[in-house]
């Protein structure tokens, strides 16, 4: 059975996460390949599901308002459909001067 195949037999499909700033040094890496639950819909299911993962993940997802997201380099808001993306950033809120 082809890794493809598996993936999709489990339910499951791998995806990129990288991790920005503070949430990359309370998650402790700054970035991860995931086999994330095809049944994951949006960011916010997806945030909700790493918070399970860990105490690093919780801290860092803790403020789930304030955790910022992109799909595949595109800004995305916690209602945001995962759909195909390959990559999720997460990162806090930017400020400019």
């Amino acid at each position: 059975m082809s890794n493809a195949i598996a993936k999709a037999a489990t339910g499951a499909r791998p995806v990129r996460i990288v991790y920005f700033a503070w949430v990359r040094e309370r998650v402790g890496l700054p970035e991860e390949t995931l086999d994330i639950p095809t049944d994951l819909a949006t960011v916010a299911d997806l945030v909700r599901w790493l918070k399970a993962r860990g105490e690093g993940y919780e801290a860092a997802f803790s403020d789930e308002a304030i955790v910022r997201a992109a799909l595949d380099h595109v800004h995305a808001k916690p209602q945001a459909r995962l759909g195909d993306a390959r990559e999720i950033a997460f990162f806090p809120p930017m400020t400019g001067g």
